[in-house]
């Protein structure tokens, strides 16, 4: 049997100067190593067997009614403006209205070489192709609004990195890939009608409530500031917040040196091309506002006079900071069990990061084992916790079901990095039970009960770093 696709493509039907018409570049011998059956039910894709599902999902055989493409786009990186990016291993097979009603992109990433490879092969490892993977469907697990899995494909190639390693293509589902980096590719050249389209396109897909460029940015910015603090709350770091990494959806996207904190330190960086710690978790709120005012940037040239909307971005942008705060109380509130936080809540959640700090208690375990009255035990000095336990006591005597609260917010199983790495080593040696068992663990990270991939890494599991994968 084969993969039909109910594409319906809006995004190449856009004028040209968006993207560049490509085809996915055939491999040897693809291989499906992993679908999401689940995925795939509600883009409303027909039942198909595997040696097909590789072929499609591997670029082999462009099924009927796609439009394959490679997006433009420009981005700051690290701070630094590069006028031109784009899709450089990446193909947008299209697009399918699911069966919820929602549009969403099919893409294949590591499928070959486009106009914008700049000097690169095209291709992903088979490393990153399962990390982006397990993380992915962790988040969306995890109440995360992210990109999603739908395949994963070995291709029968190697590709040369610092060694010579398996490629995969990974068929990434998105709400749409508009960025802030599509919208500041063309602010900056100049093109005032395309970015006028653009947005109008945006505002149609993503927020069609939303009046006008200004209302875009609004919309943008309440969706980032809630997703940067469900970020902070499950102790997640990007690592490489980019603008072209911000999308216009508000969903997650990119997992290349992404990490899960074990042990809580507000300055934790993962990245290991983040030298100076931009990305670490504790600035993930700056940057995020950082973002939005380059967002807003690119949105005023469309305008006649741009000067006459800067006040209106300016007052926008400038409330993003107490929107992050206000979504951040909400995210710990809850994982201490207040269903309604208040300002003063504030004191009582940072007095206990500052001690969890202090302490070296692991972040995801504590917040588990405080919701099952057993927070004591990740601490290395017990009674610290003891004068910050009778005050939250005391808080939460006021909330009507703090237990369910917490459970229902701090998570039992996170993709903690030693275990992705052992299961990528694993999957490299043709091993992928690994894979699958932490695949099937995180499918149910509140109520898992499988103590081995709770426990946090030993001294010789620790994964201090982690890497793009390009």
């Amino acid at each position: 049997m084969q993969v039909t696709v109910p594409f319906d493509n809006s995004y190449a039907r856009l004028p040209e100067l968006f993207y560049t018409r490509q085809a996915p570049t055939p491999v040897r011998a693809p291989r499906l190593i992993a679908y999401n059956e689940e995925l795939s039910q509600l883009l409303g894709l027909a039942d198909a067997d595997d040696q097909d599902r590789a072929a499609v999902f591997s670029g082999v055989r462009v099924p009927d009614g796609a439009d394959p493409l490679a997006q433009l786009y420009a981005g700051h990186q690290f701070g630094n403006f590069n006028p031109q990016l784009g899709d450089g291993r990446a193909i947008l097979l299209g697009e399918v209205v699911g069966t919820d009603g929602v549009r969403r992109d099919i893409q294949l990433k590591g499928s070959g070489p486009t106009p914008y490879s700049r000097m690169g092969d095209g291709r992903a490892w088979l490393g990153p192709v399962l990390r982006e993977y397990v993380v992915s469907e962790a988040m969306h697990a995890l109440g995360v609004p992210t990109t999603r899995a739908l395949a994963a494909t070995l291709t029968g190639e190697d590709v040369l990195r610092e060694s010579v390693l398996p490629g995969a293509i990974l068929t990434r589902v998105a709400a749409s890939h508009l960025r802030v980096g599509t919208f500041q590719i063309f602010a900056s050249r100049g093109q005032k009608d395309a970015l006028r389209e653009l947005t109008q396109y945006a505002v149609a897909r993503h927020w069609p409530e939303a009046d006008g460029p200004m209302g875009l940015l609004r919309a943008v910015c309440a969706a980032q500031a809630d997703l940067v603090a469900k970020w902070m709350s499950l102790g997640f770091i990007h690592g490489v917040m980019n603008t072209d990494n911000c999308t216009i959806s508000g969903e997650t996207i990119d997992y290349g040196p992404c990490a899960f904190m074990d042990e809580f330190n507000a300055d934790t960086v993962f990245s290991s091309i983040d030298r100076h710690g931009r990305y670490a978790w504790s600035n993930q709120p700056g940057i995020i506002v950082w973002n939005m005012a380059q967002f807003a940037t690119a949105l005023l040239q469309q305008l006649d006079d741009p000067a006459e909307g800067v006040a209106e971005a300016t007052e926008i942008v400038h409330a993003m900071p107490d929107q992050v705060e206000a979504a951040r109380l909400k995210a710990f509130g809850s994982k201490i069990g207040i269903s309604a936080p208040e300002p003063a809540d504030t004191a009582l959640i940072d007095d206990l990061l500052a001690l969890m700090q202090d302490q070296q208690a692991d972040f995801t375990n504590t917040f588990d084992a405080l919701a099952r009255g057993e927070a004591r035990d990740q601490f290395l000095n017990r009674e610290a916790i003891d004068a910050w336990h009778t005050r939250w006591l005391e808080r939460i005597g006021r909330e009507k079901s703090p237990e369910s609260v917490m459970q229902a917010s701090s998570p039992r199983i996170i993709p903690r990095n030693h275990r992705i790495e052992e299961m990528i080593t694993a999957a490299v040696a043709d091993d992928f039970a690994p894979f699958q068992r932490l695949m099937n663990a995180l499918h149910n990270p509140f109520s898992t009960d499988d103590t081995d991939l709770m426990r946090p890494p030993t001294t010789a599991q620790r994964v201090p770093a982690t890497f793009c994968g390009t």
